[in-house]
């Protein structure tokens, strides 16, 4: 898939919501990321990530019911299409193959 080139904080938000499925809201996500990678986002950096990527077609929202446990406000759910699948593929393979080429004496030196 030429053309689509994720940076690290889109792949994780891609891979972030793909991991929570049915339950991938603004507050999951970040709290999911924090979780996972103790990475603390503010809000504003993860509705721009997430704006930018729907743009992009990467992911589709929808709203879900409001409820009083948030004043009446509804949620706001992603899912990743499968132009954003092919890019978090395209993502892993390229990591691996550069993975692949590194030297295993170098790697065991360095990293073990």
């Amino acid at each position: 898939m030429k053309g689509t080139h994720l940076g690290e904080f889109q792949e994780i938000v891609l891979l972030t919501i793909m991991v929570l499925n049915e339950n991938a809201y603004g507050v999951s996500i970040k709290r999911e990321i924090k979780s996972r990678a103790d990475r603390a986002i503010s809000r504003g950096a993860l509705h721009t990530a997430l704006s930018r990527m729907e743009d992009k077609g990467l992911i589709k929202s929808w709203q879900g019911e409001a409820n009083k446990e948030r004043g009446g406000m509804p949620k706001r759910y992603y899912e990743v299409t499968n132009k954003g699948i092919a890019a978090l593929k395209d993502a892993k393979d390229i990591r691996d193959q550069l993975w692949n080429e590194v030297p295993k004496l170098r790697l065991q030196h360095n990293y073990a």
